[in-house]
């Protein structure tokens, strides 16, 4: 066991190292398209190395321009939605301080923002409305936190407002991980007091999981208010969530 664990160690510690070397070297010339493929790329890798396979669920036609909204439930939730559907992201800022996994997020485009700051709520506001100008898409977890497995905590409304602002749809992402019967993973659990460094070894030391992800139906923004969009993205995803 303990082998099996330590050449797990081992090929997660070289392939952050080739991500970091990427995000030196390569992501400052790649052009968006290839960003998005390399992210795709690495971030299946990674999950893959935690043995966490990643399946997209029956649902909605993803769009390529628009702002996602996802439920929160793990540190992993970033890496499945890039090995999927890779987006820009924005994330609070506890994540910037996760070991290396933080700075690749940092390289990769993932915008942090530090919670109850409105003057940088603001600034960084601006800087999604023109991600998505640019035909992008961004994603953000409104709940504000992880939550446990099949709980969806309120959403908060402030940056929904930039898909009113650019015009754009909202489309909500339903995330589970499920262990071999089909029922909620407990080695993914990442609330309360759990850190970072115990829910890796958790998921590590544990047995196999299964990521699942179902893009839901969009919701127009334009016209919209941003506290209706809330509710209703929260509403379609704690919808999926039940089944």
């Amino acid at each position: 066991m303990k082998l099996r664990l330590a050449l797990r160690l081992a090929r997660l510690a070289v392939h952050l190292v080739a991500g970091l070397a990427t995000c030196a070297v390569v992501f400052p010339l790649a052009s968006n398209a290839l960003r998005a493929r390399l992210t795709r790329r690495w971030s299946r890798k990674l999950v893959g190395i935690c043995r966490v396979s990643v399946e997209a669920a029956p649902g909605a036609p993803v769009l390529e321009h628009a702002l996602v909204v996802a439920n929160h439930v793990s540190w992993l939730d970033i890496f499945v939605i890039n090995a999927l559907y890779p987006c820009r992201f924005v994330a609070k800022a506890e994540i910037r301080a996760w070991p290396v996994l933080g700075w690749l997020a940092h390289a990769a485009g993932t915008v942090f923002i530090a919670r109850g700051n409105r003057r940088e709520l603001r600034h960084i506001f601006k800087g999604i409305v023109a991600v998505l100008a640019q035909g992008q898409r961004v994603a953000f977890f409104p709940e504000g936190t992880t939550s446990h497995q099949g709980e969806v905590l309120p959403f908060h409304a402030n940056l929904f407002e930039a898909a009113i602002d650019a015009k754009v749809a909202v489309q909500p992402y339903a995330l589970a991980y499920l262990d071999a019967g089909g029922g909620h993973h407990p080695s993914v659990d990442y609330s309360g007091d759990i850190s970072f460094v115990d829910s890796m070894f958790r998921i590590l030391e544990g047995e196999p999981v299964r990521a699942r992800l179902q893009a839901l139906a969009p919701i127009e923004g334009v016209g919209a208010h941003r506290r209706e969009l809330a509710q209703a993205a929260h509403d379609a995803v704690a919808g999926a969530l039940r089944g």
